[in-house]
């Protein structure tokens, strides 16, 4: 383990004179001590989350130990008007920055052997949404201290979103009940297992794909398996379709754009001398760039068309629209950037790859500017990958300090340099 990951604020290098002078750096000091004396606490709730997961929009028990935690502290907590998820607000100023964490968790069973294994069979935050949500709450605590010692100089917004993964996204029920509305910048970060902790990764411009959902149901009228020629082989046409279609969408569209289609679910037919009169198979549709992201349905739809077209089936084609690439803004990257820099140590920044994975956060970034940074999770030199959407997912625990003052940083600053540009205006 690096001495900077050991020792957090008091790690950091000679801090960064001109952005916004000497006045942060008290605060940033503060915000250290503060995460520093939470840790324990959001190690324990990371845990408890953990072993209490819920499903999109059922995240009635996460909610409400959110809403008592922060009500505890004097934070008045608003819950979504769909009933899970809430918002609160620290400090004062006519706009905000806001920190979003995602709150629900994966219908996937959970195989590690922990204490804080998931109690709740088929369901686990595989996806990390339970450190994400101890991240935002650590730094949210350590502002509000920040607040009563009179070192916030703004307003900022916790989110703490549901349903992130149901498409089209949560961030949806949010931005509807407007919970932007006076947001200025929006930040988050994102579990990374292939980072290891103390290491966050920030990236300017795309960091996550578009991903769409995608079903083809095949239907023909059934029949003998001894007599094929009498009517649709449908199962064989359902393979000629998980086959042809991604390779065929391959061959349409720009390499450089990424289009991948991965199928998760196939199923047709009960017996096995009987062709069945119905198949399906579901995946999703990935891609990089948003010009081909618009025009994959249309796409998929005529292609699934004719690769089955020779074998008499019928086609129908449920494209479900998800999300679009998380685009960071170049100044908020930069910030993000500067604030683990300033907490963590400049050797913590890493540069991070345009990845094929999906995040509604991205539908924030359709409204207000932001940035969405990568989380180091990985325990230094352990040989297993513990990847997400897997039920084996872990992580090494040192990350949440990591996240709750990269966070708490980034919001700060942002405040400083909201309060720089109002002074000069």
């Amino acid at each position: 383990m690096t001495s900077e990951l050991a020792t957090g604020t008091q790690a950091h290098e000679q801090p960064s004179e001109g952005l916004d002078g000497p006045g942060p750096d008290r605060g940033l000091a503060l915000l250290g001590e503060q995460v520093a004396g939470l840790e324990a606490e959001l190690v324990a709730l990371r845990r408890d989350l953990h072993a209490h997961p819920e499903l999109g929009r059922a995240e009635v028990r996460t909610t409400r130990l959110l809403a008592e935690r922060l009500a505890a502290e004097g934070i008045e907590p608003h819950v979504f008007p769909k009933g899970t998820g809430l918002w609160c607000d620290l400090g004062e100023g006519d706009r905000a920055v806001a920190l979003r964490a995602d709150i629900d968790a994966l219908p996937v069973r959970d195989l590690k052997e922990v204490p804080y294994r998931s109690t709740v069979e088929g369901m686990a935050h595989a996806c990390g949404h339970d450190v994400h949500t101890a991240c935002v709450l650590g730094a949210g605590l350590a502002l509000r201290e920040l607040e009563r010692a009179g070192g916030l100089p703004g307003r900022v917004r916790l989110l703490f979103q549901p349903a992130e993964e149901q498409m089209p996204g949560g961030a949806l029920d949010v931005i509807a009940a407007r919970g932007i509305v006076d947001v200025d910048e929006i930040f988050a970060l994102h579990c990374d297992p292939r980072l290891e902790v103390g290491r966050v990764g920030v990236r300017e411009g795309p960091i996550t794909a578009a991903c769409d959902r995608v079903k083809v149901v095949l239907r023909g009228p059934g029949g003998h398996t001894a007599r094929p020629h009498l009517t649709a082989d449908l199962v064989h046409a359902l393979g000629v379709l998980v086959s042809e279609l991604p390779a065929a969408l391959g061959r349409r569209t720009d390499p450089r754009a990424g289009l991948s289609l991965v199928w998760g679910r196939i199923a047709s037919g009960s017996a096995p001398n009987a062709i069945p009169e119905r198949g399906e198979a579901e995946g999703t549709v990935r891609c990089l760039d948003s010009a081909t992201w618009t025009s994959a349905p249309a796409l998929v739809r005529s292609l699934a068309e004719a690769v089955v077209s020779p074998y008499g089936v019928a086609v129908e084609v449920q494209y479900v629209r998800g999300v679009p690439p998380v685009d960071n803004e170049q100044a908020c990257a930069d910030l993000l950037a500067e604030a683990v820099r300033r907490t963590e140590g400049r050797q913590a920044v890493v540069p991070t790859p345009q990845s094929l994975g999906g995040e509604d956060f991205a539908w924030y970034l359709e409204h207000v500017p932001g940035a969405l940074a990568r989380l180091g999770t990985a325990k230094p030199g352990d040989p297993v990958l513990r990847d997400l959407h897997q039920g084996g997912f872990d992580v090494d625990e040192r990350c949440i300090p990591v996240g709750a003052r990269a966070l708490a940083a980034t919001a700060l600053l942002a405040c400083y340099r909201s309060v720089t540009v109002s002074s000069r205006t």
